[in-house]
């Protein structure tokens, strides 16, 4: 048979690759002869179409701060930022640290500053809805001149360059001070760092409100490029205008132009990298950030949707406040703009408890509760306008269903002791009302009390931070999964994996993460290592179905986990796509509709492990080849960082990469990272 061979190298060695494409049917490298069979078509399966995909939670500000568009922070002061630690006599980890530490987790000031001669504080007696009860308070006393206001310093900077920016904001003025006044608002972008504005839009005067809050639009043109990203937002007046008058703000909001042009939409760079990675899922919301650090902070999925204003936040389960901005519906048109699969988890009756402690579970004879949760959650999504949910989701503006297919029960289940119980709830009851729906268990065989009975057609989704060697000697894992272990019908979703730190004898992970051994950032022997795995998942299509590097986004200025795939500041010029990202970029995007044997001749895997697929509709053959090589010095990856001068107190502490963290159990909370980085684009 007639085709084009194409192959993929990904290689770490100090010498080239040995040997060459011989042949469209055979190749010679590194001393491992092999043919591929093209014309027995016995041995071709069909691969996975959902092979390669995203897993997103809201950690190391990937959501707010990251890929959610908003560059306005503490924009609805909906909650503040925490720290766990621990405590002598007490088990597991509690809050230790908060902004507010008058009211732990309470609201704060963060991230906002004034503008001339005013003074501001928080208000709850005047409260934007019941969702969002505390606002800020702008008093301008009667002596006041010039330009009066207040500005917000963003997600550590903002980015200014030529685009148009959507500002909003909600205003109400106190009466007894405002009598018959009227006000002139102007909105502008300016530099932190000299006072220079970049573009402005002054609003038409108007006579505010003094019962109802008033939300007021504008756009921002702007056609410069500043030179950093140490800028702001304002929201100013003339004090001629408004010296001794008293106003509330609340729900400011500004947005750059966004993926696809969405309203309340996605950050254009970061969301291009994944459309151009080929990815094919999108796994949300979690992550440990649907399971909440108490059950009343779980993922309330009907908190996220609607307006803005009637959209209260979480506390998150990685030390900050969530807007839920980015929410349910916000997801769902993520997976439409992207024309990718969404796998939507969802709460299984288990959350964290803070960290460290075994946890809270739903009780057995109330998990109707938490499926009921769960169905209302798939009716908002597919639903027919005819349903409750579904015409809500009509209400705020998507009639059309959205096509839903899997599903996931919780997430690392395994950590909780009532997993079987909760899972057979959520299984019959999900599976009686979507008999065609595929139903992901976030556990298998993980605890040692218990194994999940998986029934056929259901996936499990499998977690692994581990050594370079740990992935390498699971080349073959998957080759006879399904007949050792009983589960013919069931597939594995590699949901969440990647290179967590360098070799070490014992094989054992250390997540105190010493810097000579943690891997702060993915490098060429993460990828090689990651990709071996990969290449065992493509070889066992029936078996292996997803796959999902994990966590997938780091704000380089606040992170709690590492390594990411993809890092970022404010900065669009400074994401970084890493090493893990490229390899994951070349297997999604060369892909095949069947699998193709490759038959060794001579040799066999290790040091050279491959994989072959078939394109029927292009006549294509991919081989996939990876080469283990050289390992790289542990503290190869290790930077200092600088401070910014942007005013952020309590955010703004500096750190180094390389610090070590506290020592904590596997998979629990570490305190919080949070760094700020110079200029130039970091370099991995």
């Amino acid at each position: 048979m007639a085709v084009d061979l194409f192959a993929i190298f990904l290689v770490v060695t100090q010498s080239a690759l040995a040997g060459s494409i011989a042949g469209r049917q055979g190749y010679d490298a590194a001393g491992v002869e092999v043919q591929i069979s093209i014309d027995d078509t016995s041995g071709h399966n069909d691969t996975s179409p959902m092979a390669y995909g995203i897993m997103f939670e809201d950690i190391n500000h990937s959501g707010d701060g990251g890929i959610y568009a908003e560059m306005v922070t503490n924009r609805a002061f909906q909650g503040s930022n925490w720290i766990t630690g621990t405590v002598p006599g007490l088990d597991g980890a509690l809050i230790v640290e908060s902004e507010n530490p008058s009211v732990p987790l309470g609201p704060v000031l963060t991230g906002w500053g004034p503008i001339g001669d005013v003074r501001m504080t928080l208000n709850t007696l005047h409260p934007l809805s019941d969702a969002l009860p505390t606002v800020m308070q702008i008093d301008v006393p009667a002596y006041a001149t010039g330009e009066v206001g207040f500005q917000n310093f963003g997600w550590w900077g903002m980015d200014v360059r030529p685009q148009t920016y959507t500002a909003s904001f909600y205003a109400l003025a106190n009466e007894p001070r405002y009598m018959d006044n009227s006000t002139t608002f102007t909105v502008s972008l300016r530099s932190n760092l000299t006072g220079e504005v970049w573009a402005s839009t002054t609003l038409d005067t108007l006579r505010l409100p003094t019962l109802d809050y008033v939300q007021l639009n504008a756009t921002i043109e702007n056609g410069v490029t500043a030179p950093n990203s140490n800028n702001t937002f304002a929201i100013t007046m003339d004090a001629s205008e408004v010296a001794g008058q008293t106003f509330y703000f609340d729900l400011m909001s500004l947005f750059p132009e966004t993926f696809r042009d969405r309203k309340n939409g996605l950050r254009k760079d970061l969301a291009e990298a994944y459309v151009d990675m080929g990815v094919k899922f999108l796994r949300f919301p979690g992550g440990n950030n649907l399971e909440g650090v108490s059950v009343d902070a779980r993922w309330k999925w009907w908190e996220t949707i609607g307006p803005l204003k009637d959209r209260p936040g979480r506390l998150g389960d990685w030390g900050y406040f969530n807007t839920d901005g980015l929410g349910l519906l916000e997801y769902l048109e993520w997976c439409e703009d992207m024309s990718i699969e969404p796998v939507i988890g969802v709460y299984a009756g288990f959350s964290l408890d803070i960290y460290g402690q075994v946890g809270t579970d739903w009780p057995e004879d109330r998990m109707d509760e938490v499926l009921d949760e769960a169905l209302g959650l798939l009716e908002y999504c597919m639903g027919d306008t005819s349903t409750k949910w579904g015409a809500m989701r009509a209400e705020h503006g998507h009639p059309e269903p959205f096509d839903v297919n899997f599903v996931e029960v919780g997430n690392e289940d395994w950590f909780s002791a009532t997993y079987p119980y909760r899972w057979n709830a959520m299984y019959n009851g999900l599976k009686a009302a979507y008999p065609d729906i595929t139903i992901i268990s976030s556990a298998f065989d993980e605890n040692d009390d218990y194994t999940i009975s998986l029934p056929d057609g259901t996936i499990w989704d499998t977690h692994h931070y581990e050594e370079p060697q740990y992935f390498i000697s699971r080349f073959d894992f998957y080759d006879n999964w399904q007949a050792e272990t009983g589960n013919e019908g069931v597939g594995v979703f590699l949901g969440e994996f990647s290179v967590y730190q360098v070799d070490t004898p014992s094989g054992v992970v250390d997540y105190s993460n010493p810097p000579n051994l943690h891997i702060f950032h993915p490098r060429m022997i993460s990828a090689l290592a990651e990709a071996v795995y990969a290449l065992g998942g493509e070889r066992n299509p029936n078996t292996v179905r997803m796959s999902a590097y994990a966590p997938t986004l780091q704000n380089f200025n606040w992170y709690n986990w590492t390594p990411d795939m993809i890092g970022f500041t404010a900065d669009v010029t400074e994401t970084v796509l890493s090493t893990s990202y490229w390899w994951q970029w070349m297997f999604s995007r060369f892909t095949g509709s069947k699998s193709v044997p490759i038959v060794p001749t001579s040799g066999d895997f290790g040091p050279l492990y491959w994989s072959s697929q078939w394109h029927e509709a292009a006549n294509k053959v991919y081989v996939k080849v990876c080469i283990k090589g050289i390992a790289l010095q542990p503290n190869a990856d290790c930077h200092s960082s600088s401070t910014s001068t942007i005013p952020r107190p309590f955010l703004s502490r500096s750190t180094s990469t390389c610090r070590t963290w506290p020592s904590m159990p596997r998979f629990s909370q570490p305190t919080i990272r949070m760094r700020q980085i110079p200029s130039s684009t970091p370099t991995w």
